[in-house]
């Protein structure tokens, strides 16, 4: 009888972890980051080592898989930023170009005020309304692209922040699974240690 319990509980513990080999490559590469720490807690076992001490165990290969999820995720993140960043220099680059360029036509425009009503332009005689209409002209278009570049900059840096909080995210939930992680562990073993304590009792 004592033999036939001890094959049972062998077959039922090859099944168990045939069915945990399955689940492992149909689970551990979908989901997000916190799935897929769920997934690998549930997954984790526990056994005896040859001094009788109980261990928690989880698979290596689940562990770098999970490490190299999360290193990707980071990553990707950390790109977002870069590329964010970068543009919003180049952008701000481009502003203060527009806005030294606005400065110098503005001067332009303060100085031919004050000259003659007839004036020549590019080898040219114009009238100063003209010349006035042409000058507010470029000015305005010169306007128009700084609002666009400016625009462009608060979206650039709503786009930073975004990322900035999305990565914030990440690490808060990367600590409190780790948090829970460890809480679980120890249940685990308190677990195991009352079912060992309640096992000698019976004995």
């Amino acid at each position: 009888m004592k033999t036939l319990k001890v094959t049972f509980f062998t077959l039922l513990t090859a099944f168990a972890f045939t069915l945990q080999a399955q689940e492992q490559t149909e689970s551990i590469n979908e989901g997000t980051i916190d799935q897929q720490f769920e997934f690998l807690l549930r997954k984790s076992g526990n056994f005896k080592g040859t001094n009788g001490q109980s261990y928690e165990a989880v698979k290596r290969s689940m562990l770098l898989t999970l490490q190299a999820h999360t290193i990707d995720s980071l990553n990707t993140l950390e790109g977002k930023l870069n590329t964010t960043r970068n543009t919003v220099t180049a952008q701000q680059k481009e502003i203060d170009e527009l806005k030294t360029n606005l400065e110098k036509t503005q001067n332009a425009l303060s100085v031919t005020n004050t000259e003659k009503d007839s004036m020549s332009l590019f080898g040219m005689q114009m009238s100063k309304t003209s010349y006035n209409i042409l000058m507010w002209s470029i000015i305005a278009g010169l306007l128009t692209f700084l609002l666009v570049f400016i625009y462009k900059f608060k979206n650039s840096n709503s786009i930073t922040k975004s990322a900035k909080n999305a990565l914030t995210e990440v690490e808060t939930e990367f600590e409190e699974h780790r948090r829970v992680a460890l809480e679980r562990e120890q249940k685990v073993r308190r677990q195991l240690q009352d079912e060992i304590n309640k096992q000698k009792g019976v004995s």
